[in-house]
């Protein structure tokens, strides 16, 4: 059992919390029983899982996962509880942490559907803004998740953490805004641009087709460009004196608008 704080791999942990040392390494954190499971899921390659048992939730879930993950080639590391809770991002953490390493994605191999429908996040800054985007969008079933001009990386422990693992269930890739903007005009998918500026409600354009969803920044919104570029501009009323929702919110309504238009609900 690890009981050290100067112990070389906690060295390591406490450094992959730095967005440099996950860029530089390719690695990243993950905590957590169902955030971890949805990683192995996901075909996340998990290099090494650090257990506390006297944490544990549910013991039979939890030693079945470390198990899965040993299966794998992971590497299981029992760590002491004072270690574990000095590491851990949670009031109430349940013993399990991951280093995972980085899925390598590119532009030209995103799975689509016949109509593809995706989420552009354009400068979020907030994680748990970010990681709410990726949970509504992987609820909403879309396509993939463009965290186009990035100003937090989506391997931050605190998105992994809001998005509840859903980070590892769909396409999720960081890229640029001009790079993105070439790739949806080059395969037809029409670009839907949310901001309180636009004449036409969500609810009154046709979202049925191929399309990218765009989003801003919490402050700014999206960028001119973006604006610019955008086939069609849309907004959410706003009846108080609140002039706009969380981003996480409003994407969560548009994305929903659009679910009930692309398929039958019952």
């Amino acid at each position: 059992m690890i009981t050290s704080k100067e112990n070389p791999k906690i060295k390591r942990l406490q450094r992959l919390k730095k967005p440099r040392e996950r860029k530089k390494t390719k690695r990243f954190l993950i905590e957590g029983y169902r955030e971890i499971a949805r990683a192995v899921a996901g075909g996340i390659a998990i290099e090494e899982c650090y257990a506390c048992h006297e944490l544990f939730l549910r013991k039979e879930n939890e030693e079945s996962l470390l198990q899965e993950i040993e299966k794998r080639g992971g590497e299981v590391l029992p760590l002491a509880s004072s270690l574990f809770r000095r590491l851990s991002y949670r009031d109430r953490p349940d013993g399990l942490l991951a280093v995972g390493r980085q899925p390598s994605r590119v532009l030209e191999k995103v799975p689509c559907s016949n109509s593809p429908f995706f989420v552009v996040a354009e400068g979020i800054e907030k994680p748990g803004n970010l990681g709410t985007i990726l949970r509504s969008s992987d609820a909403a079933g879309v396509d993939g998740v463009f965290v186009s001009d990035p100003c937090t990386d989506v391997y931050n422990p605190n998105v992994v953490r809001a998005s509840v693992g859903c980070l590892f269930t769909q396409f999720v890739m960081e890229t640029s805004r001009a790079q993105l903007a070439a790739y949806l005009d080059k395969r037809g998918i029409q670009k839907v641009a949310a901001t309180p500026h636009a004449k036409k409600l969500f609810t009154q354009v046709d979202l049925s087709g191929p399309i990218a969803l765009l989003v801003g920044s919490e402050q700014y919104g999206l960028q001119e460009a973006s604006l610019e570029e955008a086939d069609i501009q849309v907004r959410i009323p706003m009846l108080g004196i609140a002039d706009s929702l969380n981003v996480a919110q409003a994407t969560t309504l548009v994305l929903y608008e659009a679910l009930r238009q692309r398929h039958s609900l019952s």
